[in-house]
């Protein structure tokens, strides 16, 4: 059976018909992930929670352990991960409270270990379509399910912040044909494939990035209020989506599940046994052979 990870704000996992609930320690060789990990079931379908930046939003995007934070999910035993995370809007028509399932990245962080592998042990896995669209698929009809207003495709720019954008950076990337600007999913995806697991992001607008002639007199209140909005909206997708994975297939169709099969360029000979024991979990499937 599939198991579900939700990566996001503290409002997210505090869903109505979770049970069995229980917040767990989970150690990781890449040091300490930004929280405990919430275990709970959702209708017979199993689901663990990570609060991205730890309980009371206390670590900020840049110091971010993304490492620690995947490979504590892969030892919890998820294989399907959800991303759900606050943007700014590059597009007029993608207005505040409007959901963007993603399906491309551009990767503009520059301070963040972005690979499980190194030297003694290096891979390469495939990013070209990076995100699972069976994962998004289960998001589009969850969220039609439920009323929310979703556009399914759109590229997410990942800043490394934690300041915002500068006005010609803001239009730069609206160049670029990129939809939505954040700072938390790179390399949350890049370190999601190379752990094999499924991996899906629900890109939720809070306001419009500084291009936009009204940014400058969006107040406070208004962006709280989009974001309390958000939350409720993203629990209840939460809920209509984890029924659609709880009966979906073993090894994910679109190869998430097998994507180090040819991705490790080491000999086996030549591979340091450190790096091999640190990645039992992310990659053991491959290493033990």
């Amino acid at each position: 059976m599939s198991v579900l990870g939700i990566i996001g704000g503290s409002g997210v996992y505090q869903i109505d018909g979770l049970a069995n609930v229980r917040w767990q320690k989970i150690d990781s060789p890449f040091g300490a992930p930004s929280d405990e990990l919430l275990f709970g079931d959702l209708d017979g379908q199993k689901l663990v929670f990570l609060p991205r930046h730890g309980r009371g939003h206390k670590i900020p995007p840049s110091e971010l352990n993304f490492r620690a934070n995947i490979d504590a999910m892969k030892r919890a035993g998820v294989t399907e991960i959800i991303s759900v995370s606050a943007v700014g809007s590059l597009k007029a028509e993608l207005a505040p409270g409007t959901f963007v399932i993603v399906d491309q990245f551009i990767d503009r962080t520059f301070a963040r270990n972005k690979s499980f592998f190194g030297t003694g042990l290096v891979a390469h896995v495939g990013m070209g379509h990076p995100v699972c669209g069976r994962l998004g698929d289960a998001i589009a009809e969850a969220a039609t399910e439920v009323g929310i207003a979703a556009k399914r495709g759109g590229t997410y720019l990942v800043m490394e912040g934690p300041q915002f954008s500068t006005q010609a950076e803001s239009e730069l990337y609206r160049t670029w044909g990129c939809d939505v600007i954040g700072m938390t999913n790179m390399p949350e995806a890049k370190l999601a494939r190379e752990a094999e697991m499924c991996y899906a992001t629900v890109a939720m607008v809070t306001d419009y990035d500084c291009w936009h002639p009204d940014h400058d007199h969006v107040s406070v209140d208004a962006v709280v209020k989009v974001l309390l909005e958000n939350a409720d909206k993203a629990r209840a997708l939460v809920r209509a989506v984890a029924p659609r994975l709880r009966h979906g297939p073993e090894i994910c169709p679109r190869g998430c599940h097998r994507a180090l099969d040819s991705a490790i360029i080491t000999h086996a000979d030549a591979r340091d046994p450190a790096m091999v024991g640190k990645l039992d979990a992310v990659a053991g499937r491959v290493l033990k052979g």
